[in-house]
């Protein structure tokens, strides 16, 4: 019965520093929101918004970005016409980037044709 209550009362000392004291950071129950190394409020206010239309990379459709499909590539968000344009984008990213520079003039019937 001693051993039951030895473990018990380190179990519940552990318990109470951890919830309260030393460990409190750990088990993220610090106080709320007072950090040192929280950033500044204008980096935490930054968002993305995406721009109404652009263009698919694949076909050259201008797609309402709202209801397309995208994806993302070396951190800019593409955005498709249709699930297959973004599966066709997606398996050969950078031959469709360099035909969007110019290199094949007409790409809408080489991705629907």
């Amino acid at each position: 019965m001693e051993t039951i209550l030895y473990f018990l009362f380190w179990a519940g000392l552990i318990f109470i520093m951890m919830r309260f004291g030393c460990g409190a950071h750990v088990m993220g129950h610090g106080k709320s929101g007072a950090t040192r190394d929280k950033p500044s409020s204008s980096a935490a206010d930054v968002r993305w918004t995406a721009p109404e239309t652009d263009t698919d990379p694949v076909c050259g459709i201008t797609v309402q970005t709202r209801n397309s499909k995208s994806a993302v590539h070396e951190g800019h968000v593409y955005y498709f016409c249709s699930r297959e344009c973004r599966e066709r984008f997606e398996a050969a990213p950078d031959s469709y980037l360099a035909e969007a520079k110019g290199t094949i003039t007409d790409m809408s019937e080489q991705a629907h044709g």
